[in-house]
């Protein structure tokens, strides 16, 4: 009975000591993995000048996911960009596949260094961004329309030069820090069917 008892309570330790040892395992891999930085992207190619990029016309084409997953709307983008010195201005039209259409004006300042800042009428505050290799980190929260009034919802967008014709957008759409849903957004200079 005594040695039942002891294997019991020695298995019960061991059980306890695995559990503790897989939590601080486990704990040491979160603490250890970092959300992406823009710096990541440093050394990658081609690299990413957005006033060079959207200087002329540009097209995109795009869509929303909820926070399932589910498409809940799809869209296309014809975009006027104009530089002027240290300023781009970029004049969006959006076609939605309702048939909305919607416009919407940035006016985006190169700080140096990788970074820049941006306004457009319905950005509230500031959006702030940071280039790096071929990426573009871009936040802000926006203004949108919902139902009787408006949302204001954050925007974490991240942009990657494939090459000179094409950029790739996905962008992460949160409220009180939690994601309502995601927009992913192909670009290109050349008009897409």
């Amino acid at each position: 009975m005594r040695a039942t008892c002891f294997f019991t309570k020695a298995a019960a330790r061991c059980r306890s000591i695995r559990l503790f040892a897989v939590l601080f395992a486990s704990l040491a891999t979160l603490s250890g993995c970092s959300t992406v930085q823009v710096e990541d992207y440093a050394q990658q190619e081609p690299k990413l000048d957005i006033f060079e990029y959207f200087a002329g016309t540009t097209y995109a084409q795009g869509q929303f996911q909820n926070r399932s997953g589910q498409v809940i709307r799809r869209f296309s983008v014809k975009i006027t960009g104009t530089v002027r010195g240290q300023q781009l201005e970029l004049d969006e039209h959006f076609v939605y596949d309702d048939g909305e259409k919607q416009r919407r004006v940035w006016t985006i300042d190169d700080l140096g260094k990788g970074q820049y800042s941006g306004r457009a009428a319905d950005v509230i505050g500031e959006a702030k961004g940071l280039s790096a290799g071929n990426a573009l980190q871009w936040q802000y929260v926006l203004d949108l329309p919902y139902q009787d009034g408006t949302i204001a919802v954050k925007f974490n967008d991240w942009m990657w030069l494939q090459n000179a014709n094409t950029m790739f957008n996905r962008a992460t759409v949160s409220k009180f820090g939690f994601t309502v849903g995601e927009v992913t957004l192909f670009f290109s200079k050349t008009p897409l069917e």
